[in-house]
């Protein structure tokens, strides 16, 4: 592993232009006025302006202070403020204003709840297909500890695509993540594949993985069902977090979309500006073909 006191300079591939327009400003009034969360903000995610200016967002239920502590990410840890019953209502209330063809749900983790979120959850998205019935849904759930009747109240919601993020391989997966685990993610990912309900992961490279370890990670997702895949570059939030050890070029991005798609996949986006949500309203309409 690199030493975390080396900083790698960052590529060209991985320059992007800033764009805004009315769409963009739109969206970002309607997060404020809500007082909504968005893993847009909060996760310093690249994409965001040109997300928010197709009027399409991520947004992020349970609050934004998360019981967990990975390594990878820069959402805030701690102790979260006690869950907002209102929120379901404002959520759907926002997705209505957005026009939303298709919306994208994330969490924080809440391993400080009995039910770890699940209710709100499952308001959530009822209360979404209530205000906006033509509206898809693409949910990016936590563990829950693999508590099945937990994601069963997720998958019970009705959402078209149910995801959960391995984020790395199993090698690196102690170190990056503060509290799930590999095996238990897959566990969550087969439950959701077994019921019906399209499984997809994402993962980050540049974390020190090596190709066959990708490759391996890919076969463990088709074994337990999971049909759309996301990869992306790693890229790292603060001095804090761990450091970047490769920007992995753009070639071998390619490398595993076609690997992936001949592994069975039924959706691959992979590239170096990628995440999780990048595009997300294509799985669906894919799917459907």
């Amino acid at each position: 592993m690199q030493d975390q006191n080396t900083v790698l300079r960052k590529p060209d591939w991985l320059k992007i232009n800033i764009p805004s327009g009315k769409e963009y400003i739109a969206v970002k009034d309607i997060v404020a006025q809500k007082k909504l969360h968005t893993i847009c903000t909060s996760g310093h995610c690249p994409n965001m302006h040109e997300c928010w200016g197709r009027g399409t967002a991520t947004l992020m239920i349970l609050g934004d202070i998360c019981t967990r502590a990975c390594s990878f990410c820069n959402v805030k840890t701690g102790r979260p403020l006690p869950a907002d019953w209102k929120e379901p209502q404002r959520v759907a209330e926002s997705v209505k204003a957005m026009n939303l063809k298709h919306a994208v749900l994330t969490s924080v983790d809440r391993d400080d709840l009995k039910d770890g979120g699940a209710e709100i959850w499952a308001m959530t998205i009822r209360k979404i297909k209530e205000l906006s019935p033509g509206t898809t849904i693409e949910t990016l759930i936590p563990d829950f500890d693999a508590r099945e009747e937990l994601i069963q109240m997720v998958i019970d919601a009705g959402p078209e695509v149910i995801s959960h993020n391995l984020e790395t391989v199993r090698r690196i997966t102690p170190w990056m993540r503060s509290r799930a685990k590999y095996d238990r993610s897959l566990k969550v990912l087969e439950y959701i594949a077994q019921s019906g309900t399209v499984a997809k992961s994402g993962i980050m490279v540049g974390l020190g993985e090596k190709r066959e370890e990708v490759f391996e990670l890919m076969d463990d997702l088709r074994a337990v069902g999971v049909t759309v895949l996301t990869i992306g570059q790693y890229l790292q939030p603060t001095k804090k977090h761990m450091n970047v050890q490769e920007y992995v070029h753009p070639d071998q991005f390619k490398e595993y979309h076609r690997v992936g798609m001949d592994k069975g996949f039924h959706f691959v986006e992979s590239g170096p500006l990628v995440r999780s949500s990048y595009h997300a309203e294509k799985h669906v309409v894919n799917l459907k073909k």
